[in-house]
């Protein structure tokens, strides 16, 4: 009954209805909450299927060049200019090649950079723009929880195309060495991603347990000693272009240091004057070395791009040189990285270039090196850069985005940088909003002195043209085209 006839209503009754109206919100939110994650999604993997299939081998694979991308982990832009630090072979490599002053991260944090240095896309547009941690793990959940995974995505998704996925069919033998960071579930490893062979980690060492996987078996139970970690993955990579130097090989090289908590071999800790920030940078720098010397022994020097550059800026330790911020703020010291390439014969020795560029040109520059078309199913945001490393080329680039996450938050144009009203990084105040901001980069490159207020005009128009860019993202966020 509904009540007990004297108009009141039972308080069993009153629990029991109370119970099935909350069961009802709960199921009813999980079902939107689905429904939203399902249709924000936007998964379409047959487009990747058929861009793969499309492609071609190469008519003569042993004329393809030889590609090994080097990425660190949070090392700072102004590290290897630093009189603390010795980095003798990333010397040598600027001298023999060409220094990129103005390159970005496509993130300023690792899981995003990462996925938009293989997709050649912004981040936002594979929705892995947070850092992602493994299954079962207490970040895992409460990233999900919260809403911090897009979508609740936190692998890469099936549907995007990675570069080893392309190479790889072209006719490359593709490897991996080190820190993967882009999801652990079958179907997202690295195996499965385009890479005939991997040996590293699947997160940050900052995550536990931290074990070291050969494909899909652990090589090393958890914990792994980190101390080894630089070591360990120099030797595989040399390891890595001795089995393939009778034929055209794509290595990815991503190691884990000098994110925190930091490590350095016996050789090394110790060694450097600016602690063990420092002695893990030495160590790194050792690596080139090592990777110089065994192309030289085996003769690959004029045919291979060997690219060294960094997934974001520095965390606690480290030094953005000039720039303002740090990693996981939207100022230059988060996003702008060191850059170096080097191709004996093919790239100018010595070279510098102050044109602007992001990691995910890389994608369309290594595609262009390998002769394959780049995907016309969806829009690439990466632009082949290599007139700029070899002929001192302008920027491909009119603008370049920069993202907190999911949110646009700076705009590069030209010499021109405009940040919306957003929070900043001073620590007294870090609930708030700032801004908007406008900068000219070529004469305050520290992001110091905003021009809001003494250009007004041109505030508007660099406000107008970050407001059409934002709608134009939004209105078509995973980029997909006819």
């Amino acid at each position: 009954m509904a009540d007990n006839g004297d108009g009141k209503i039972s308080r069993r009754t009153f629990l029991r209805r109370s119970a099935t109206l909350g069961g009802a919100l709960v199921v009813a939110g999980l079902g939107y909450r689905q429904y939203y994650r399902h249709t924000g999604r936007d998964f379409q993997p047959a487009r990747a299927r058929a861009y793969l299939d499309s492609i071609e081998p190469a008519g003569d694979a042993e004329a393809l060049p030889n590609i090994i991308l080097i990425l660190v982990d949070d090392l700072g832009y102004g590290d290897l200019e630093s009189p603390v630090l010795d980095t003798p072979n990333l010397d040598r490599m600027a001298a023999q090649g060409v220094r990129l002053t103005s390159f970005y991260a496509s993130a300023s944090l690792c899981t995003p950079s990462r996925a938009g240095l293989l997709t050649g896309r912004y981040p936002v547009r594979t929705h892995m723009t947070n850092p992602v941690y493994p299954s079962g793990h207490a970040m895992n959940l409460l990233m999900d929880v919260l809403g911090r995974y897009a979508y609740g995505v936190r692998d890469i998704p099936q549907d995007e195309i990675l570069l080893p996925e392309i190479l790889g069919r072209r006719g490359y033998r593709t490897g991996m060495v080190g820190k993967w960071h882009l999801g652990d579930r079958p179907g997202h490893l690295p195996n499965d991603r385009g890479f005939d062979s991997f040996y590293g980690v699947l997160y940050s060492n900052d995550v536990r347990p931290y074990a070291i996987y050969r494909d899909g078996e652990i090589k090393v139970e958890a914990p792994a000693d980190q101390d080894l970690l630089t070591r360990d993955f120099t030797r595989e990579a040399q390891a890595f272009i001795r089995r393939h130097r009778s034929e055209p090989f794509f290595l990815y090289l991503a190691h884990p240091m000098p994110h925190e908590p930091m490590h350095a071999s016996d050789d090394f800790r110790g060694g450097s004057d600016g602690g063990l920030y420092g002695d893990a940078v030495e160590e790194l720098d050792w690596g080139v070395g090592q990777i110089f010397d065994t192309l030289g022994e085996l003769g690959l020097d004029e045919r291979t791009l060997v690219v060294f550059t960094s997934d974001n800026g520095p965390w606690w330790q480290g030094n953005p040189g000039f720039a303002r911020g740090r990693k996981m703020l939207v100022f230059d010291g988060g996003f702008r990285v060191p850059f170096l390439a080097r191709w004996p014969g093919t790239i100018p020795a010595g070279t510098t270039s102050e044109e602007m560029s992001m990691n995910f040109d890389l994608f369309a520059t290594c595609l262009e090196l390998a002769g394959v078309p780049l995907p016309q199913d969806r829009i690439i945001d990466g632009q082949d850069i290599m007139p700029v490393l070899v002929e001192a080329a302008p920027s491909p680039h009119a603008w370049l985005l920069f993202y907190n996450t999911r949110t646009l938050v700076a705009l590069r144009h030209g010499q021109w940088k405009y940040h919306r009203r957003y929070t900043t990084e001073n620590s007294g105040y870090w609930p708030l909003k700032q801004g908007p901001f406008l900068f000219d980069l070529s004469v305050d490159p520290n992001e110091s002195y905003s021009l809001i207020e003494s250009e007004p005009e041109l505030a508007a128009e660099m406000a107008a043209l970050f407001e059409a860019r934002q709608a134009e993202m939004e209105s078509d966020l995973r980029g997909w085209l006819p």
